[in-house]
């Protein structure tokens, strides 16, 4: 199994105090330290956006000419490694790559809370959109002219803009920009292919999407509203964790006087059982509603997404989750549910 971005809690979790680009295997040793068995391996890896588009361009340039070109080109450094959206498709593209590896029977992306993981869905779209934009014809169409003796009206009116441009920015920031363009339009054709496959391979049986939220009243409709929107992009719902969902306890079968009585029995004797008591039950009735909260939303989100989508909920539990056995226990819920 490979996790790739996992959150920092999780990795620390794993064991893995420092996140790499490549590979790392939780050591076997850590699983049985906490008492766990290992019949296989979990490896996690932070994703390189740049490396990852840079693998991108070197599989299809033209030429190892073109390649150096673009990769050297300043424009394109900036838009590999800053530009809104690059991230998303690029955890797209190397999940797409990495599913095709026969190392890995299961491969997790761990993608950004809701308001970006949107974006993820829709990154092969827009990538090709970007590309294939009026505004990047345009320049094309200008950048490919400029080296002729004769312009159109059109021709001279771009002249005249980029002159103007060229005023602000400097020529040398012009040509990076000419570069890019004429780089990028090289390789239009593999990026197009590429992100179709990517777009196609989010829809496949083979990819499912499993959404987490709590039982907060907010993050119960995010969840439902993300779900609503995998399905109308045709992708494939496979469940939604609950997490952190409070537990029903039962109310106490004696009264409060006989409640005292055991309390003065565990208790030390500097304190007193019959204030203690009174705040101990609050606290019950408290934790109960919480739980019957937690139980309405629930069932709620249930009636919302329907009978084909699993609901898995996972409990709150008294301590934080901060190694590989309360991820096993975390597990257990997930896995109960199948």
């Amino acid at each position: 199994c490979l996790t790739i971005d996992p959150a920092r809690r999780l990795a620390n979790s794993l064991g893995l105090d420092e996140m790499t680009t490549s590979e790392q295997d939780v050591p076997s040793t850590l699983f049985e330290r906490n008492g766990l068995q290992c019949n296989g391996s979990l490896s996690a890896m932070m994703l390189d956006t740049k490396r990852t588009f840079d693998d991108l361009v070197a599989r299809h340039a033209s030429s190892d000419e073109a390649r150096d070109r673009i990769l050297n080109n300043q424009i394109y450094k900036y838009v590999a490694s800053s530009l809104a959206g690059t991230q998303e498709y690029m955890a797209m593209e190397k999940l797409h790559e990495v599913r095709k590896d026969p190392t890995w029977d299961l491969v997790v992306l761990d993608t950004p809370p809701t308001a970006s993981a949107l974006d993820f869905l829709t990154a092969p779209e827009r990538l090709i959109d970007a590309i294939d934009s009026p505004a990047m014809r345009w320049f094309l169409q200008v950048f490919e002219g400029a080296g002729k003796e004769a312009f159109g009206l059109v021709g001279r009116g771009a002249t005249v803009l980029l002159r103007g441009i060229g005023k602000i920015t400097g020529i040398e920031f012009l040509e990076q920009v000419a570069e890019f363009v004429s780089g990028i339009n090289d390789l239009f054709g593999g990026f197009k292919e590429r992100a179709e496959q990517v777009s196609d391979a989010l829809r496949s049986p083979e990819v499912a999407f499993v959404l987490v939220t709590s039982p907060n009243p907010l993050a119960i409709e995010e969840a439902r509203f993300f779900s609503d929107k995998l399905q109308e992009a045709g992708m494939k719902r496979e469940a939604i964790i609950i997490n952190q969902v409070h537990t029903l306890i039962p109310e106490p079968s004696i009264s409060c006087e006989a409640q005292v009585a055991e309390l003065n029995m565990v208790l030390p004797e500097s304190l007193d059982a019959a204030n203690i008591q009174p705040r101990l039950s609050e606290a019950l009735k408290l934790e109960r509603r919480w739980a019957v909260a937690d139980r309405t939303e629930a069932e709620r989100l249930n009636e919302q997404v329907g009978s084909e989508t699993h609901i898995v909920e996972v409990p709150a539990f008294d301590e934080d989750v901060h190694d590989l056995a309360a991820l096993a226990r975390v597990a257990s819920y997930l896995t109960m549910a199948n």
